[in-house]
């Protein structure tokens, strides 16, 4: 069913995050605006690449299994800059740090709150394959058997995730966040900041597209706003107003769900219900085809993206995970860490965990 919009507004940080990292009058050696471009023109085309070619590719499993995929090699993209700027942790400011720590904790909360929904999908599958064996015979016990499933099936997806509502919560903390800290004599960490900002609004902005698909509502689907000196700034706004105005289509024309398998799936469910409920004929129904044959193929298609996107937001919890315990390891090990800072990051890792 359809659900009430409010108003749409571009979301904007606290102030420009721009003017604290690089403030007028500022200047990056050639080395450092090199590497500061080659990764925003690297980030620009993986979010070029992102945009679909049509409005129907959008949020299928296929298309976020693509996202998931960019977002792990952004990620990954960073880690490389890193090691680019010859920037050891040792000379991190704190103030650096805590970003880095509480935007990792904020994202393995979102990547649960995923991995869970997308369990809970795939253990659908079990109406669907007992609707699938019961059809298979003329047995009017069956049937009944059948329609059972179908209710089940039915109830099933219409169930909500309480894990997402914390999702929701933890995307607007995320957010609030995105004004980063101001960097002073440092033009690396000024570098790093800048590129950590674009891997973070891009990060949110497609989980906050996922957060949408899983729960049903375009309530939380974010509209954000960056600056234009960012070289990716054209590709992110483009890749955003394709999406977001194709979502919120969507969702006013009064669809189900926008998951595209998981419409392919009810669709059939919905063509078979008055066929093992009420004995109407196919062809009387609107099914032209085998109905059990096509409800397989779909049911198929519908699981193999499922386990294909879990494998993808696992593999993104991972890198955030690994990048996250190697910042943590590298802070124990360092002298200049001070003993509050220790059991902190102890705490915290402990939490995670």
């Amino acid at each position: 069913m359809s659900h009430p919009q409010d108003p749409h507004r571009p979301f904007l940080p606290f102030g420009n995050p721009f003017r604290m990292m690089l403030p007028k009058g500022s200047h990056l050696s050639p080395k450092l605006l090199d590497l500061l471009n080659a990764f925003e023109e690297s980030l620009a085309g993986r979010l070029k690449k992102l945009k679909p070619a049509n409005g129907e590719d959008v949020l299928s499993l296929s298309w976020m299994k693509s996202a998931m995929e960019s977002l792990s090699g952004m990620h990954a993209d960073t880690k490389v800059l890193i090691t680019a700027l010859e920037l050891p942790v040792c000379d991190w400011d704190d103030k650096w740090i805590d970003v880095y720590l509480d935007d990792s904790v904020k994202l393995l909360d979102i990547c649960i709150a995923f991995s869970s929904e997308i369990s809970r999908l795939r253990q659908g599958n079990l109406f669907l394959q007992s609707i699938l064996h019961n059809l298979g015979s003329a047995s009017s016990n069956q049937f009944v058997r059948a329609r059972s499933s179908m209710d089940g099936w039915r109830q099933h997806v219409g169930s909500k995730n309480p894990r997402l509502d914390k999702c929701f919560s933890v995307m607007d903390s995320f957010a609030q966040t995105l004004d980063l800290p101001k960097i002073k004599n440092s033009s690396k960490g000024k570098v790093l900041m800048r590129a950590m900002y674009g891997v973070k609004v891009v990060t949110l902005f497609i989980c906050s597209i996922f957060a949408t698909a899983f729960s049903g509502s375009a309530k939380k689907l974010m509209d954000l706003e960056v600056p234009e000196t960012c070289l990716w700034a054209k590709a992110f706004a483009d890749l955003q107003t394709f999406v977001n105005t194709e979502i919120r289509n969507q969702f006013s024309s009064g669809r189900v769900t926008v998951l595209k398998e998981l419409e392919g799936v009810d669709k059939c469910v919905e063509n078979l219900y008055p066929i093992v409920v009420e004995g109407v004929e196919p062809v009387e129904a609107g099914v032209l085809k085998n109905p059990p044959s096509e409800l397989e193929k779909s049911a198929e298609k519908f699981s193999q993206g499922l386990d294909l996107l879990a494998k993808e937001v696992d593999s993104f919890f991972q890198v955030v995970l690994t990048g996250r315990d190697a910042l943590l390891c590298n802070l124990r090990v360092g002298g200049n860490v001070s003993d509050q800072m220790r059991t902190n990051l102890n705490v915290e890792g402990q939490a995670v965990r």
